[in-house]
């Protein structure tokens, strides 16, 4: 049976830090909903326009609005950023998934592993010799950790984690369901130049490449993952060839991103469903990859940059830069050759309008010229 909590609205205001509009019949609070869902027992989320529109067929007794919205007959609490107030909600009402402290039986632990205290270990574990998990972590079902890892503390892995061997993960850092954690880099070599070096060299591909054999490089580096990262389902984050593939602190992976060998990416990035980042790639402090942009291998992206989604990055960018495209440019030059494009379409226009004339004047032309 899901546990049932209940707040005041002077609690709720106190954690969110909010005004306070408060009218007699103030209900106490069981849950959040958008107000199109709300009953008398819930804290409505009018966070919109649209939502707040909505707050005059629902059944809510009381809304979380935007700073200086009032709606007569209702109890509101005013917030500066919606979004950071529900955050904050949420967390209230988070049910998080159950992980009781000890060690399942059927979860199998090196007897050379090192457990912290109050540590969780689910059904189907493995845990293989030399790990170190710091207090407090809790391992879902399913999950993998291979020799020598070190883990921190506060860390909660999903059910069907993969973790390589030699890993070092940080302090509070949380891995969502399926993700693969230090497998080998994608890397290869050919005894003789092969077509995508022609490739690049020539601009054309030449040669005979029947008898040719590719050769993996196996991957000896490391993964390093620092405190506070939050890496998404699915996603692969792989080892390094000889150096480290690093994840700095603060930094947020969304599902199905693909981190490739010796990459380093700041702190505090935001990255994207369906990210592909090629092999040792340079992200900065702060940086947003959008949904679905690719970067070509060994791309430097500067700081506080932002590249939108599905951008094909083949070239480094400074700091601050915000990129469009594919191929990336900077996004005034993406709107200059949007510009151009819908300027050249006009003159195309113009041309199909005279082109007759133009061809019955050249004729006339050609026709005095002959004679």
């Amino acid at each position: 049976m899901k546990e049932e909590r209940s707040y005041t609205l002077e609690q709720i205001n106190d954690i969110v830090g909010g005004i306070l509009n408060k009218i007699d019949s103030a209900p106490i609070i069981k849950r959040i909903a958008p107000p199109k869902l709300a009953d008398e027992n819930t804290l409505a989320l009018a966070l919109s326009e649209e939502e707040i529109e909505n707050l005059y067929s629902s059944n809510a007794k009381a809304a979380l609005v935007p700073l200086g919205v009032s709606f007569e007959g209702m109890t509101t609490i005013e917030v500066e950023r919606p979004r950071l107030a529900m955050m904050k909600l949420i967390h209230l009402f988070y049910m998080p998934p159950d992980a009781p402290v000890g060690v399942h039986p059927s979860a199998v632990v090196h007897p050379d592993a090192k457990l912290g205290q109050n540590v969780s270990i689910g059904a189907n574990v493995t845990i293989s010799r030399g790990v170190e998990i710091g207090d407090n972590t809790k391992i879902l079902p399913n999950v993998y950790i291979g020799r020598n890892t070190k883990i921190g503390q506060n860390c909660f892995f999903h059910a069907g984690v993969n973790i390589g061997d030699d890993i070092q993960i940080g302090n509070n850092v949380i891995i969502q369901h399926g993700a693969s954690i230090g497998a080998d880099g994608f890397s290869f070599v050919t005894e003789t130049p092969n077509s995508i070096e022609n490739a690049k060299q020539e601009g054309s591909i030449q040669g005979d490449y029947n008898q040719q054999r590719i050769f993996k490089i196996p991957s000896i580096g490391s993964v390093v993952i620092e405190d506070d990262v939050e890496i998404g389902a699915n996603a692969t984050v792989d080892r390094g060839t000889i150096e480290n593939t690093v994840i700095k602190k603060g930094t947020k992976i969304d599902n199905l991103v693909m981190v490739s060998h010796n990459c380093k990416v700041g702190e505090n990035c935001m990255i994207v469903s369906q990210v592909g980042i090629a092999g040792s790639c340079q992200i900065g402090d702060r940086v947003v990859l959008a949904g679905q942009a690719g970067l070509a291998d060994h791309i430097s992206i500067g700081s506080d940059s932002i590249v939108m989604a599905q951008s094909g990055v083949t070239k480094n960018f400074a700091p601050r830069s915000i990129i469009v495209g594919s191929p990336a440019v900077p996004r005034k030059e993406f709107i200059r050759q949007l510009k151009y494009t819908k300027e050249v379409s006009e003159l195309l226009k113009q041309f199909k309008q005279y082109k007759d004339k133009l061809d019955q004047y050249f004729g006339e032309i050609e026709e005095k010229t002959e004679v």
